[in-house]
């Protein structure tokens, strides 16, 4: 080989190797992540009982139905999460303060979910919600919010979350013959 081929084949392959340093890397892969929402309880009580219902331990709402006036049965839905198969734990459970019933409007803020209710007597009782943190491994799970649900009218409903999601919002007009909206949100693993 000559000098001058050698001194070009020298010339190339450093410019080879400048290039390809400067070559960016591939991003990384986000990690991934199998959600699972499991129905575990379904609970009746009497609406104007004033019962206190609460999801058991590391439990969610995720439906609802109610039948009658205040003198009729709700059932409450309560599901627990799995992330790739691991359980989610519910933390830090606090109460709202109290909204007449004929026109309540309950949604959780940061990132909680429902995990329980509380009402007694008719639509000028008091209803007042119970919600927690989703956590997982150390961190606290995102949820993002839907649409709020068509109206229902509360005399004679059933809703249930649909797969992955969970409630987080419930408001009320009028009496039984008033209507119900919910509002869920679906489950995140922030990476």
């Amino acid at each position: 080989m000559k000098k001058r081929e050698k001194a070009l084949l020298a010339t190339t392959a450093t410019a080879a190797l400048a290039t390809l340093a400067l070559v960016p890397a591939a991003p990384a892969t986000a990690a991934s992540y199998t959600v699972e929402v499991q129905l575990q309880t379904i609970s009746t009580v009497k609406e104007s009982a004033g019962v206190t219902f609460t999801c058991p331990a590391n439990q969610v709402m995720t439906g609802r139905s109610h039948s009658g006036d205040e003198n009729g049965y709700t059932k409450y839905s309560c599901s627990r999460i799995l992330i790739n198969g691991e359980q989610v734990t519910v933390e830090s459970r606090s109460w709202s303060s109290n909204q007449k019933e004929s026109s309540s409007n309950y949604e959780t803020t940061d990132n909680r979910v429902i995990t329980g209710r509380w009402h007694s007597g008719n639509e000028n009782g008091y209803t007042n919600y119970e919600s927690g943190a989703l956590w997982w491994q150390g961190r606290q799970l995102r949820l993002v919010p839907g649409p709020w649900t068509s109206n229902l009218r509360e005399s004679s409903h059933s809703v249930s979350a649909s797969p992955y999601h969970v409630m987080i919002g419930r408001k009320h007009s009028g009496d039984e013959n008033g209507y119900t909206n919910y509002r869920f949100a679906s489950v995140t693993v922030d990476g």
